[in-house]
């Protein structure tokens, strides 16, 4: 998958996932599923390293998770997602961004927000731009938490506004996230380049979701957007009780867990 062939997926009207990815065995799986994009998303910072928000991920982070998945896949686009604090000026986004792809190995990066003239700049030097609107993650405590965006006409006026910007200063695919069904619809619809929704209904060109969410693996609620395909963690929790159960049973290792050649007598 090329940034080139995913705005082709739009003019076909075809469809298409994203998921997130932080590790080699995780994005060996999902690209051997066909998934098309892999986002290495600053949420590792809540779902790997267990922080409640996404602000403490450092640039040395996403760039050696980068290095896992990018080395993983055969297949799909891999977008390494920009750090809080890493893009406060054009000239430190440009650096981060190409630190990113140069030692993180991604194909392309994602940052919050319409910064026009960094999505320029990068495009012009050849760094593919996913953009991202709506709610923005890296905003919580200004936006006072992770608010659905764009709930008046006013706003979904200017989220369509910032939206064309974006794609006229080069970005080729942008993250719709908690937004109304109406204002997505509105957006998609005004755009040459691919939507992708992650709590903006159904109407974007393709959809996100978290990995860990999708597979069941976080414990406790997801958001209502948050739809599960597996339910892994119970999962891994029975498998993890039922080693300890025959280990303390002795059950485990038995002989065909076991090396069970004779010893030698020594030279």
């Amino acid at each position: 998958m090329t940034v080139t062939e995913l705005r082709a997926c739009k003019q076909r009207g075809e469809r298409f996932a994203m998921l997130t990815a932080y590790d080699f065995t995780t994005a060996s799986a999902l690209d051997c599923a066909g998934i098309p994009v892999l986002l290495v998303g600053d949420t590792l910072g809540i779902f790997v390293q267990g922080h409640s928000t996404t602000l403490p991920v450092t640039l040395e982070a996403m760039i050696y998770h980068c290095e896992m998945v990018s080395r993983a896949v055969k297949q799909a686009l891999v977008v390494g997602d920009m750090p809080f604090g890493t893009y406060n000026s054009v000239t430190s986004g440009v650096d981060n961004a190409v630190r990113i792809m140069k030692a993180g190995g991604a194909h392309a990066v994602k940052f919050e927000g319409p910064k026009l003239e960094l999505t320029r700049q990068l495009t012009d030097l050849g760094v593919p731009v996913m953009g991202h609107l709506g709610l923005t993650p890296q905003a919580y405590h200004q936006l006072g938490g992770n608010k659905v965006q764009a709930r008046t006409r006013d706003a979904a006026d200017r989220l369509v506004e910032d939206a064309q910007a974006l794609e006229e200063a080069g970005a080729f695919a942008l993250v719709l996230e908690a937004v109304p069904t109406e204002a997505a619809r509105r957006v998609t619809a005004a755009l040459g380049i691919p939507t992708i929704g992650i709590g903006a209904g159904p109407y974007c060109d393709g959809q996100v979701l978290v990995s860990t969410e999708m597979l069941g693996l976080k414990g406790g609620e997801s958001p209502r957007f948050a739809k599960r395909y597996a339910e892994l963690r119970g999962a891994i929790v029975d498998a993890a009780a039922a080693f300890a159960t025959e280990v303390r049973s002795g059950a485990y290792p038995d002989a065909t867990h076991s090396y069970n050649w004779a010893l030698k007598e020594s030279a």
